[in-house]
């Protein structure tokens, strides 16, 4: 039978996370020579995408076919909101931005296409798919946390941000939406497994195009 849990979802974006790894932003954070601006902005958009991906696991919640499944993703829901208002809003406040200063600021291209998308298939995937296209964010951030908690950052800003994904409560987070990915893929037909990894593919790679798009401070070019 094929093998339908996390870690075969993993090997699709075992090569995008590598390239996370890799790229400027992350490495940047690391060393301490990425510059506050390019922080700055990656907060401002991370704030705008959370309050989308909140929504996202409502979506997940609504569709959840067990009550403790429903309660884990409503609670996520909160908690994605609650990052936002405490973790950026103190981080933010140290980069001279407010909170309400940080959500009058235009949505980025990439942000509006990853956040639509993830809505998108939220609204109207199956459960399964759902998760799927939600799981990337989770687990990307908590191996991408590890990793540079290993490394640690001689900025303070930069290592309260890497505290935060390396930290024990969102890696147990993250352990149970793995839990879910696996009993939802065992039940999965063919043709939904298929959807659930080209989901988990395409969020993967808006993850890597997220810190890009930081790098470069992107913008709208028309």
């Amino acid at each position: 039978m094929a093998d339908r849990t996390g870690a075969a979802l993993w090997g699709l974006a075992a090569d995008i996370y590598e390239r996370i790894c890799e790229h400027p932003f992350v490495t940047g954070l690391a060393d301490g020579s990425l510059g506050h601006d390019r922080f700055r902005y990656y907060l401002v958009q991370d704030a705008h995408y959370l309050r989308a991906y909140a929504r996202a696991l409502a979506g997940c919640a609504a569709k959840a076919p067990v009550e403790a499944e429903l309660t884990m993703f409503a609670e996520h829901a909160g908690v994605a909101i609650a990052a936002e208002n405490e973790l950026h809003a103190g981080l933010l406040a140290e980069l001279g931005l407010s909170s309400a200063g940080a959500a009058s600021l235009p949505v980025a291209p990439t942000t509006q296409a990853y956040a639509s998308y993830l809505l998108a298939v939220t609204a109207t995937g199956s459960y399964a798919e759902a998760v799927a296209a939600v799981l990337p964010c989770y687990w990307i951030y908590a191996r991408v946390g590890e990793h540079l908690q290993r490394i640690g950052s001689p900025d303070p800003l930069f290592q309260r941000w890497i505290d935060t994904y390396a930290g024990a409560e969102y890696q147990a987070v993250v352990e149970q939406v793995l839990g879910v990915i696996d009993r939802v893929g065992a039940q999965a037909s063919p043709a939904e497994w298929d959807l659930m990894c080209r989901h988990f593919h395409t969020a993967s790679r808006y993850e890597w195009m997220f810190f890009d798009a930081a790098r470069r401070m992107e913008d709208w070019p028309v």
